[in-house]
């Protein structure tokens, strides 16, 4: 267990740990020549059962308030100090106030200095502090009178402190790891060394930590746990950590930072959270109000950003978005202090909900559904109360690391709520079983919907069918939603066509003598330099016009591609222009290449090579400067094909694979999008295909 000091400065906090502990927790040559605590202490305690009690020993002065708040992390049980002769002062209220709004239920009170006043003074004393415990968390705490002078009551004090250890209980060790650094120094012949409270997890010697905020590495030599080698430390420890790492010194880490497990750094600078707001404060939080903000070990300015129409009033609890001067590193559910900007009073105190708070939107009435989902404590609760509310998914991998959960934590999670999980390239996204058969239902009713209102369409292009759904997800999320009713054959890519396993377009009987005809002219040797439609009319003898429709159905087919006006090649042909375009590229020192070298590989004329070059152009698979080219490696997928599949390409990372159904598609520079991404002049007419 770890206990806390708070009290009024000179109430005789550290002569009463000298008198439990033996330590003298005083250990700066300033605090010794002026008999006062300027930063923290610590000491401890064996008890009987083999047990350690740890104290941490806080300035009462209310200049160092802000050493004391360090202090005040990850204790469990506070000693609540109040001398006799004095009885209750400002900066005992003030302690006071601080531990409630840290959420510090288990406590007791030390009247000290018993020794030098009477017993009506104990008793009027006693009566001042169970007055002003009535209002907080320590309401039921217990008092007991002392003298470190006589050692009067110091006995009792101290038997009571071991039965409170045993009667509660150690923390769970279920989640990551989290320390809190209060200190940093270095020891001869040892290297750097951390001290903190263990506010989440485990550790052991020889893990791999990450100093956040700054993101540096290390790893841990060895661990002292309640003053005693160990060879780990648990929530709930003061732990002394010996970092290894090539940037770990004692001026690299310091108070403030948090050592944590690596997969934990994700540091933050603008929070949703829940504040309370002192009853004793004189004026109303308002908006974009600066503070000093107090979480953990560490200290940053702030700006208050109220996500309610009206100001914080003073002894009222409100939803505000904290704006920070710097990032910190924390964790949903963490307690925190707000100060005026003087650091001369406490303002404030709440717990931090939303980690990844939006900048904009951040009022509305589907966001503050979401805070009250976060809201809740309870990890299963919350996380099916999220998924309950708009937009009906959360992102699984950041709900677990915000809130610090370990890998059986995650497990028993994702089985109690039972979620659909969607992987993608950067998160896992959650969904609840009741939206994913809506979202199924939904994608199964809107395609069936589109192939009857168009039956000469393959299908539905990925972003018009995404934007036509509710939950409305991210395109990398649709993208996974897809591969998931592709893999069980519910729905079918083709191309970058969306449709049901039922549906198919086919050609009539005379487009297929057509077809026959025309397309030894499109494939072989020739199909880098396929002739136009002018020219393929002229070669079989049919009017121009019918060529052209042809194409047209061939297109919306997505069987070819209009790179020029009039000039048509094989979609497998267009990714394998890529693929060469790619291949030039990695062969030159730089990256570029010029039209001449792609006319030279296709060995198709100049003038087509600059026409299949200005179609990449268009579609942002090459950058041009001036004569030379470059490969956009993020639009490769537009034409590329899947390695197992002919004619077929794939949608990846929320982009359609090829041109055919993009809003932004366009046959030629200057002419209108259309559906399916062709040129509006030259539709083909639906009467010439038929659906089976």
């Amino acid at each position: 267990m770890i206990i806390g000091t708070a009290g009024h400065i000179d109430h005789g906090k550290t002569s009463l740990v000298r008198a439990l502990t033996g330590v003298d927790t005083d250990r700066l040559k300033e605090e010794k020549k002026r008999g006062i605590s300027i930063d923290l202490g610590f000491a401890y305690l064996d008890g009987p059962d083999g047990s350690t009690i740890g104290f941490v020993d806080v300035p009462g002065h209310e200049k160092f308030v802000h050493n004391m708040l360090a202090g005040a992390t990850g204790i469990h049980f506070v000693l609540l100090v109040i001398a006799a002769d004095d009885g209750v002062m400002p900066q005992t209220e003030e302690h006071l106030a601080i531990i409630d709004l840290l959420g510090i239920e288990h406590g007791i009170v030390a009247v000290t200095k018993a020794d030098i006043v009477s017993p009506e003074r104990l008793e009027e004393v006693s009566a001042q502090a169970k007055q002003v415990l009535s209002a907080t968390g320590l309401h039921d705490a217990g008092i007991v009178a002392v003298s470190a002078t006589t050692g009067a009551g110091v006995s009792e004090l101290r038997t009571r402190l071991f039965a409170e250890s045993v009667r509660l209980r150690r923390r769970s060790s279920d989640g990551r790891f989290r320390l809190a650094v209060d200190r940093s120094f270095t020891l001869q012949g040892t290297g750097t060394v951390v001290t903190g409270t263990v506010l989440s997890g485990s550790i052991a010697v020889g893990d791999p930590v990450t100093i956040s905020p700054s993101g540096i590495t290390a790893r841990v030599r060895s661990i002292h746990a309640q003053n005693r080698i160990a060879e780990k430390g648990l929530a709930g420890d003061r732990c002394a950590l010996n970092l290894a790492g090539d940037k770990v010194t004692k001026d690299t880490v310091s108070r403030g930072d948090v050592v944590l497990d690596t997969g934990l750094h994700a540091p933050t600078d603008r929070i949703d959270a829940s504040v309370r707001v002192l009853a004793s404060e004189q004026k109303p939080l308002s908006q974009w109000m600066p503070v000093r903000l107090h979480h953990a070990s560490s200290e940053v300015g702030a700006r208050i950003v109220l996500l309610s129409e009206e100001p914080a009033a003073p002894g009222t609890q409100s939803l505000v978005q904290l704006v920070l001067e710097s990032p910190v590193a924390a964790a949903a559910g963490d307690r925190f202090i707000l100060r005026d900007t003087t650091s001369q009073r406490t303002i404030a105190g709440g717990k931090f909900l939303d980690l990844r708070a939006p900048a904009r939107k951040r009022r509305s009435p589907e966001r503050i559904e979401q805070l009250r989902a976060h809201a809740i404590s309870d990890h299963d609760e919350a996380l099916r109360a999220l998924l309950d509310r708009g937009p009906g998914y959360a992102e699984i991998s950041t709900f677990t690391r915000d809130r610090a959960l370990g890998a059986e934590q995650i497990l028993r999670l994702i089985s109690s709520a039972g979620v659909i999980k969607l992987r993608t390239p950067k998160a896992e996204l959650a969904i609840s079983p009741a939206s994913w058969t809506r979202l199924k239902r939904a994608i199964g009713g809107t395609l069936e919907v589109f192939h009857k209102e168009n039956p000469d369409l393959a299908g539905i292009g990925f972003e018009k069918l995404r934007l036509q759904l509710e939950p409305r997800l991210p395109a990398p999320a649709f993208s996974a939603v897809l591969d998931a009713l592709v893999h069980t054959k519910e729905i079918v890519l083709d191309g970058s066509w969306i449709k049901l396993p039922a549906h198919e377009v086919r050609l009539t009987p005379q487009d297929e003598a057509l077809w026959k005809k025309i397309s030894p002219l499109i494939t072989g040797t020739e199909r880098f330099r396929p002739p136009r439609v002018r020219d393929i009319a002229n070669l079989l003898q049919v009017k121009e016009p019918e060529i052209r429709r042809f194409f047209k159905v061939l297109s919306r087919m997505g069987r070819v591609d209009e790179v020029a006006h009039d000039h048509f090649f094989l979609r497998g042909t267009v990714a394998e222009m890529v693929e060469i375009c790619a291949e030039i590229s990695q062969s030159t020192a730089d990256g570029q290449f010029t039209a001449a070298q792609l006319r030279d590989r296709l060995d198709n004329g100049r003038k087509v090579s600059i026409q299949i070059l200005e179609f990449f152009d268009r579609h942002g698979v090459t950058f041009r400067r001036g004569d030379l080219r470059r490969i956009n490696k993020h639009r490769l997928d537009l034409f590329r094909r899947r390695a197992d599949e002919a004619d077929v390409a794939v949608i990846s990372s929320g982009r359609a694979s090829s041109p055919v159904g993009r809003p932004d598609f366009k046959s030629g520079k200057g002419r209108e999008p259309v559906l399916g991404g062709f040129d509006s002049h030259s539709l083909p007419p639906k009467q010439r295909s038929s659906t089976r």
